[in-house]
């Protein structure tokens, strides 16, 4: 079984940094260049600095990594970091809008440590994405400099009973620590839940339904399994230290109850005769044809998916394609039934048996390339530049599907999920030690 604990988090000195939002930034990932110089020229202590270091040219590949972990020294030696007195949890609270509507939304959780445990049959912790090596050897060189866990995973645990959910309600109700805007317009809150040791504490009560079931990994997977090769390493030279830090990592515990937001992942192709493929289409679809307006309001990211339905737009228009079961059954691939029904994998086959673009093609991005826009993506099909020759629009994963896949041992193809609001990074930092 899972085990959470609290913690003792880095986190900005509110007397040393007067405005958070110009010190935290999004997780490494999701951060391009321009954005990285931006973080940077906004403040000189923006975590980016930490999470995400420059390399300057010339530099021995180690360096960056050396230099956050230097910037990371100075900075709790100055007072611009410090780390929290007691042992908490941090409630959390994202406050939205889903992107391309006019949903209003509202995601609470709480930043805590995870025991790491190994992925397998046995383990409490479930992943559902495959990891790739380059990423990963970036994340364990940036670990094993600095100790500290800059980025959230992200986790979702059963909450049946709604007890974790009543408890950060109504932990909401109250002034938060810190409150910050990011650029997306999304509202962070965080309140530190203090551990008081008492069984029937509101820590307690959180850490203890979080590790009643399996924990699914939403976001992060890359991180968890270099916090494991990490914690393997270190175990090998301190294997005497009873309950190390470095067996931990932190994450943001979600309820699978809260009104999660996965946005769709659009396909867009190049290198294809749309002609030719608006007359194949019907060997596995039953085929609607579709204006773009009805394509945008039928593939906004708040309506359902899991039912085999996609849109389709090129040059000569567009359709609704509904996948007919009985012609995608001796095409799907090997797996549990949770990740042969997804439409990615559906629309992975498609694209293979339709269009002869099989899954390297669509991993390398030669052929294939991702918008969370259903207008971006149509919008490239419509240049007259060069742009795509089509556009596949997906309805977003369920939730359901995630753990469903997870549960039966498998991963999902690749661009599947991809869970909205991110975590700030910043508001809590979790140094390797008690």
């Amino acid at each position: 079984m899972p085990v959470v604990r609290p913690f003792r988090a880095l986190r900005y000195r509110r007397d040393a940094v007067a405005d958070l939002g110009a010190v935290v930034s999004p997780p490494y990932d999701v951060i391009s260049p321009d954005l990285q110089r931006r973080l940077l020229a906004r403040d000189p202590r923006n975590v980016v600095r930490l999470d995400l270091p420059e390399a300057d040219p010339g530099e021995q590949p180690d360096e960056r990594y050396r230099r956050a972990a230097r910037t990371l020294a100075a900075w709790r030696s100055d007072g611009t970091l410090h780390k929290d007195p007691r042992l908490a949890l941090y409630a959390y609270e994202q406050s939205y809008v889903v992107p391309g509507t006019t949903t209003e939304r509202v995601q609470r959780g709480f930043f805590g440590r995870l025991r790491l445990e190994p992925f397998g049959a046995a383990s409490g912790v479930l992943p559902h994405e495959r990891t790739l090596s380059a990423p990963k050897e970036d994340r364990y060189r940036l670990l094993r400099a600095t100790g500290v866990n800059t980025s959230p995973v992200v986790g979702l645990y059963p909450d049946p009973g709604g007890v974790a959910s009543r408890i950060l309600t109504d932990v909401a109700r109250t002034a938060p620590e810190s409150e910050v805007e990011d650029d997306d317009g999304v509202i962070h809150r965080l309140w530190v839940v203090p551990d008081d040791g008492a069984p029937d504490g509101l820590a307690a009560q959180l850490a203890e339904t979080a590790s009643r079931g399996p924990i699914t990994l939403a976001d992060g997977h890359h991180r968890y399994e270099t916090a494991l090769r990490y914690r393997n390493e270190r175990r090998m030279s301190r294997s005497c230290e009873e309950d190390p830090a470095f067996d931990y990592l932190l994450m943001l515990f979600l309820s699978t109850g809260e009104s999660l937001t996965v946005l769709p992942t659009h396909r867009v192709v190049c290198g294809l005769d749309e002609g030719a493929l608006m007359d194949r289409a019907g060997d596995l679809f039953d085929v609607q044809r579709a204006g773009r307006e009805d394509l945008q309001t039928r593939f906004a990211p708040v309506v359902g998916g899991g039912r085999g339905r996609f849109g389709l737009w090129t040059r000569n228009g567009g359709a609704i394609l509904d996948a007919r079961p009985e012609a995608f059954g001796a095409l799907l691939p090997n797996g549990g039934d949770a990740v042969r029904s997804l439409d990615v994998t559906l629309l992975g086959v498609a694209l293979d048996r339709l269009l002869g673009i099989d899954e390297g093609e669509v991993t390398s991005g030669d052929r294939v390339a991702y918008t969370k826009s259903a207008s971006e993506a149509m919008d490239w099909v419509e240049r007259r530049d060069g742009g795509a020759d089509a556009a596949f629009l997906l309805e977003p994963t369920p939730v359901d599907a995630v753990i469903a896949v997870a549960a039966e041992g498998d991963v999902m193809p690749q661009k599947s999920t991809y869970f909205y609001p991110k975590p700030l990074t910043g508001l809590v930092i979790n140094p390797h030690e008690w």
